[in-house]
């Protein structure tokens, strides 16, 4: 019996990529989800952004803040997340955070961020 497509891989031996100064991360891949570790340093800022992909945000350690829908709507709010607790932030949600300690959080995206894997996530190179 073939195991075409499975995959096998220890973190540490994954890339460890900077995403700018104070946040990194490490990707694993399947062709539906993609699974992230994050790290970001206290007072690290990712930017306002929305994407198609259905989002799961677990921290393991440390806390973000996250602001979640555009300022002055309905359903506009924050929101710390902490260690031990996870977010779920269904398709097309606009939404920022900020490390409000050192941070490690594990992502979880369906479908893969297209954005992540070609080096176009520019939201975060954006003035924050």
């Amino acid at each position: 019996m073939s195991d075409t497509g499975v995959r096998h891989e220890k973190w540490e031996d994954i890339p460890l990529e900077t995403v700018k100064e104070n946040i990194t991360r490490r990707l694993f891949t399947g062709d539906r989800m993609m699974l992230a570790h994050v790290y970001l340093d206290k007072g690290a800022i990712v930017p306002k952004h929305s994407h198609e992909n259905e989002q799961l945000t677990y921290i393991v350690t440390g806390s973000l803040r996250f602001w979640i829908g555009d300022e002055g709507t309905e359903g506009y709010h924050e929101r710390v997340v902490g260690a031990g607790e996870v977010l779920y932030l269904p398709s097309h949600v606009p939404h920022r955070a900020e490390a409000l300690e050192d941070t490690f959080d594990l992502d979880v995206f369906s479908p893969p961020r297209e954005d992540w894997l070609d080096g176009s996530d520019s939201y975060f190179h954006d003035e924050d």
